[in-house]
């Protein structure tokens, strides 16, 4: 079967588990069980495959692909990322975004100047968070919320970002606990130590 044209990644093959082929896998949709939702999942080569069983298992799911009948296979398989073409997603509602539509994306601050782009989304847990190449600087992580990220144009091919909300910017007017300034103090630990081991 030819490769799609317009590939979404939708998953992660992980480890073997059991002795039948069926393999863990870390999906990467709203709900994890309708992975089999989707039609025929591919790899980077085109190949194709299809889920007879689905089951949650913690934070990822087990599938049994099609042909995969042993551990020897499923094994073989570690690694390979799963993709359907974009026409098998459904379209986002407002305020949805698929992450593959943001990466990429130009970074616009308050005034509509251009200071960097998108360069991954991640979520570890506690919400989406965007990965910014800023200034040059790489591995800068702002939460995709509204506050910090009040814009979002795919089509116009940028984010518009909200440098206080988004914590770029250190507020040196707000007071700390009193006599204490900030500025004029070392790092905490043993003074030999040269601060915070």
């Amino acid at each position: 079967m030819p490769k799609p044209e317009n590939s979404i990644q939708m998953a992660v093959i992980g480890a073997a588990h059991g002795i039948r082929g069926e393999l863990r896998v870390k999906t990467f949709t709203g709900d994890p069980l309708a992975l089999g939702d989707y039609g025929p999942l591919h790899d980077k080569d085109g190949r194709a495959f299809e889920i007879v069983d689905i089951r949650p298992a913690g934070t990822v799911v087990v599938v049994r692909f099609k042909g995969v009948d042993d551990r020897s296979a499923a094994e073989a398989l570690t690694g390979t990322e799963l993709f359907v073409d974009r026409s098998a997603l459904p379209d986002e509602e407002e305020d949805e975004f698929y992450h593959a539509d943001l990466v990429g994306l130009a970074v616009k601050d308050e005034d509509g100047a251009l200071i960097g782009k998108v360069a991954a989304v991640q979520n570890f847990g506690g919400g989406d968070i965007l990965d910014l190449t800023l200034d040059g600087r790489k591995g800068v992580l702002i939460p995709f919320s509204r506050a910090a990220v009040p814009e979002v144009s795919v089509a116009g091919g940028y984010v518009r970002i909200d440098r206080h909300a988004a914590g770029l910017i250190e507020d040196d007017e707000e007071p700390g606990p009193e006599g204490f300034d900030m500025r004029k103090s070392r790092p905490r630990g043993p003074k030999d130590a040269g601060g915070n081991r």
